[in-house]
């Protein structure tokens, strides 16, 4: 399934790339750094892309960490996953935290996020005073085993 995003690069000059598949069947899009910086350990960042956005109505954009960024170097996405909603037009910037021992640096073009668009279910709350009765009830943190 293909949704059209619009797309705005901000920073026309300086070879901004549009975010692109790794492979054909890759979910997510890989977001890159317009800007260079350092994140130092236990630092945190905000990270802009040089991107803006149009979503279309009743889609999000999930922007979340890559794995080879967490397991190489400790660096991962503060609030992963992070949303765009479809109304917002500002520039994505990616909020990074440097988990690792050593210092982590971005240069312009590096790879820092993914980005997964995806349709958007709106809830209709339904008030009851009571909840119909399942297998696990109100077990939870764990309640269901390790295996």
């Amino acid at each position: 399934m293909s949704v059209q995003v619009v797309v705005k690069v901000l920073r026309e000059n300086e070879g901004i790339s549009l975010p692109g598949y790794a492979t054909p069947f890759s979910a997510g899009a890989d977001l890159r750094a317009s800007e260079a910086a350092v994140l130092l350990p236990g630092e945190r960042a905000s990270i802009p892309t040089g991107l803006r956005i149009e979503l279309p109505e009743g889609y999000e954009a999930q922007v979340r960490p890559r794995s080879g960024l967490a397991i190489r170097h400790g660096v991962t996405i503060l609030n992963a996953p992070g949303t765009i909603d479809c109304d917002y037009r500002g520039e994505i910037r990616v909020l990074l935290i440097n988990h690792g021992r050593e210092p982590f640096t971005i240069e312009p073009g590096d790879r820092i996020a993914q980005f997964v668009v995806a349709p958007v279910s709106r809830i209709v709350w339904q008030q009851a005073e009571s909840l119909e009765e399942s297998g696990r009830g109100e077990g939870g943190f764990g309640s269901t085993g390790r295996s």
